[in-house]
């Protein structure tokens, strides 16, 4: 796995995740999620999966509710569930469910 920070995600990233110009995108897994991989997976080139995390909304994220450490710590637990392989109904359950 690999981490990343962008500034801001791509309008490409956006619109593949049905989000609109008003929409903020925290962080993004990309990858094969570990519920999918079959038994040839890593079988010739296989890249990381990684998860991409976004400073610009991050950081207005924080300022309307919390700490900034915080608002990244949730981002990561919501996108390593997407790793585990929970879809975004499930994620946003769990987080209800953890307080999030």
């Amino acid at each position: 796995m690999a981490l990343l920070v962008e500034d801001e995600p791509s309008p490409e990233d956006k619109k593949a995740e049905g989000l609109g110009d008003d929409e903020m995108l925290l962080g993004l897994y990309k990858g094969i999620p570990l519920s999918e991989r079959g038994e040839n997976y890593g079988v010739g080139i296989t890249l990381p999966d990684t998860i991409t995390l976004y400073q610009v909304p991050i950081e207005q994220a924080a300022e309307d509710k919390k700490d900034v450490r915080e608002v990244i710590a949730e981002t990561i637990w919501h996108e390593f569930a997407h790793h585990f392989g929970m879809d975004e109904h499930e994620v946003q359950e769990r987080e209800e469910r953890r307080g999030s």
